[in-house]
């Protein structure tokens, strides 16, 4: 089972499938493709709620009353 070295789409892609075929799962397959690749997955931008400044003063008398 030795990895393609490389780090084009379509190496990973190879990869991913080898590692599936031998057994790994899903995810862990795309983990050791993507680390073997020198890549890491993309992080997520953490969601804002964007509240007025109003909005919350008004929370805020609700809460106390």
């Amino acid at each position: 089972m030795p990895l393609t070295k490389g780090r084009s789409k379509k190496v990973i892609s190879s990869n991913i499938s080898e590692l599936m075929h031998s057994g790994y799962p899903q995810k862990q397959s795309i983990a050791i493709a993507m680390s073997k690749a020198g890549k890491s997955r993309k992080k997520r931008k953490p969601s804002k709620k964007n509240y007025s400044k109003e909005a919350m003063m008004m929370a805020r008398k609700d809460m106390m009353h």
